[in-house]
């Protein structure tokens, strides 16, 4: 079924061997309800709990195709969800920070990630602060939908670096943006399309 997926998503213009090879080691099933199971290589969203999602796999196949990953690239994930893409980001060979908001989801994803020996850095907090400790960043994934462009997270790319991240209304589609720091003064954006993410809240944690 996972190599049944990959195909589908190269049918889809996914081209990056590379993404596609990681995403083919990831036990995808692992990261859903059991009750999901038998969904889980669909290339569908499916909901995890606290009003979250795990993503559809096209859509984490986009995001780390447009990422321009290499390996041993520090990577600031906003949104850790399921940690499904987590899980591929370190299968690309990445260091990854990821912050999550929704405290049961959290412990839940980190002892998830822990037992499948996957190991990110994984924060408790406010996406929108992201995790200046251990900034710059060399890429920035943002896997919900914020109103508009955080500063405070663009200010933890390095130059040279790109920012990921849907822009727009709750409950609506939104822009998939793509941020890049060519100079410390200078953000380069690119729209790379419509999607559909769960809304990133400010200030708020659960």
């Amino acid at each position: 079924m996972r190599r049944q997926l990959i195909e589908e998503l190269r049918s889809k213009g996914i081209s990056d061997e590379r993404v596609l090879a990681a995403m083919n080691r990831v036990p995808r099933h692992l990261f859903l309800d059991s009750s999901f199971e038998s969904f889980s290589y669909q290339d569908k969203a499916f909901p995890i709990g606290s009003g979250q999602t795990i993503s559809q796999p096209y859509t984490v196949a986009f995001q780390t195709e447009q990422l321009a990953l290499e390996k041993e690239m520090k990577i600031l994930e906003v949104g850790t969800g399921s940690g499904y893409q987590a899980a591929v980001l370190l299968e690309m060979g990445c260091s990854v920070y990821s912050v999550e908001r929704q405290i049961d989801l959290f412990k839940t994803t980190k002892k998830l990630l822990e037992r499948l020996q996957y190991r990110p850095v994984i924060s408790y907090g406010d996406g929108y602060k992201g995790m200046a400790a251990y900034a710059p960043f060399d890429r920035i994934i943002v896997t919900a939908a914020a109103k508009e462009v955080p500063q405070g997270l663009l200010s933890q790319l390095k130059v040279g670096g790109h920012m990921l991240i849907p822009v727009g209304p709750e409950g609506e589609e939104q822009r998939m943006l793509q941020l890049s720091r060519t100079k410390q003064s200078t953000i380069v954006q690119k729209d790379l399309g419509a999607f559909r993410f769960v809304p990133m809240l400010q200030d708020k944690q659960h």
